[in-house]
């Protein structure tokens, strides 16, 4: 079995479930062949990443006389098809936030995308987030009369499911996968009941390196926060609830991995709550870097106004540590308020804090008592190598079916 995966930009340091879950497919004997529309913003900064970088092809980055030769190819070789699919992507780019001119864009990536397939002699594609690279991916698979399938992580395309032909998508797709029962519902919301078949639950998984015997907790209070410095994480909210933490006499450090829009505003923020000394922005960090703040923190706290199922969870229970987060989209179906974390309102910065001051005033036992849960719970839920075979056994039938008619 040879499958084609396709992503807006990779490999990149914010997408290392993609990575995983390429890897565990190639460990069941899955071919996989790489492809990106465009290389990661942030470049390779992992060892791993770098690795991943060699076997990934970009369309962007080949260059305009092979983009122009590769397209040319499908052209000729699918010349009605080809034409329809420009025709259809013209169509989209009628209605959408991105508009005609970037959809023509779609449209060339798509017809260089087709050629590299069929070279390839892949026998499916598939393409994760509902986006624009799933828009070439579906371009890509009518012009050669493929079946693809997709993963629809959330919130960005529950956020505006029309302008980005969501709905078309789904209907287009062979298999759509959501990361949580939760992202099923969304999904479910947009197409009629006779489509709901082919919405399947594949979660993301964690890999190997990560199922280990918990570390000790620290001994003072010290919380990490993983992800993009951006408004659907949530992380204002973070240092209000810190500042709150701080008038009320604790003692703790909190540490933000990652980088993004956010910074400069959560630089004024904890300059103007005095907080400098205890709430620190690492930046971007490599997965064994992310690793150790997880494992030298008292818990994960993930402040979510709108979220998927995050990665960041789900590391951080499978190294034994309780997550403190909202009652937003999947997470409250791995994180269980008193067995392996607290759960507070989204943007409620004082609910937050009491969830703080609990895990810090938790005792070390109560705590090593609680990462067991969140540790049984994940590997429960989210072992990469046994999601893989679930998706390998996806493929197999969207490969037996066909492509949509």
């Amino acid at each position: 079995m040879k499958i084609a995966y396709l992503t807006n930009q990779y490999p990149s340091i914010s997408h290392s479930f993609i990575r995983r879950e390429i890897e565990a497919l190639e460990r069941r004997g899955v071919s996989i062949a790489r492809f990106t529309i465009r290389s990661s913003e942030h470049g390779a900064i992992s060892e791993e990443d770098r690795c991943e970088a060699e076997k990934t092809r970009c369309i962007i980055d080949a260059g305009a006389p092979e983009i122009l030769s590769a397209a040319a190819a499908s052209l000729f070789s699918r010349p009605a098809r080809s034409v329809r699919a420009f025709l259809r992507a013209m169509r989209m780019g009628l209605k959408s936030e991105a508009g005609v001119l970037r959809h023509f864009f779609y449209a060339v990536e798509a017809l260089v995308l087709a050629s590299w397939l069929r070279k390839e002699d892949c026998q499916h594609l598939h393409v994760h987030f509902g986006t624009n690279s799933a828009s070439v991916a579906m371009l890509a698979a009518f012009i050669n009369d493929d079946a693809f399938s997709m993963t629809v992580h959330g919130p960005e395309e529950f956020d505006k499911p029309a302008l980005i032909h969501l709905p078309e998508k789904i209907k287009s797709a062979r298999l759509v996968f959501a990361v949580s029962s939760y992202g099923v519902s969304q999904l479910r919301r947009l197409v009629e009941p006779e489509y709901w078949d082919r919405i399947r639950i594949a979660p993301c998984g964690v890999e190997r390196a990560f199922h280990s015997d918990p570390a000790p907790a620290p001994a003072t209070a010290r919380f990490v926060c993983v992800g993009r410095l951006c408004e659907q994480k949530g992380q204002l909210t973070l240092v209000e609830a810190a500042a709150e933490a701080r008038r009320r006499g604790a003692n703790f450090v909190i540490n933000l991995v990652g980088d993004g829009d956010m910074r400069n505003d959560l630089e004024a923020a904890i300059a103007r709550h005095k907080l400098g000394d205890a709430v620190r922005l690492l930046g971007w960090r490599t997965p064994a870097e992310v690793r150790r703040e997880i494992e030298n923190a008292t818990a994960l706290v993930l402040p979510s106004y709108a979220e998927g199922l995050p990665v960041s969870i789900m590391e951080a229970m499978l190294l034994g540590r309780p997550v403190i987060s909202t009652y937003v989209a999947g997470i409250p179906e791995l994180v269980l308020p008193g067995e392996n974390g607290w759960l507070a309102p989204a943007g409620d910065a004082g609910a937050l804090c009491n969830a703080m001051l609990a895990a810090a005033a938790a005792g070390p036992e109560r705590l090593e008592e609680m990462g067991r849960a969140a540790r049984d719970r994940a590997l429960a839920r989210h072992d990469i190598d046994k999601i893989a075979a679930l998706i390998e056994t996806y493929f197999s039938e969207a490969i037996e079916a066909g492509a949509v008619r």
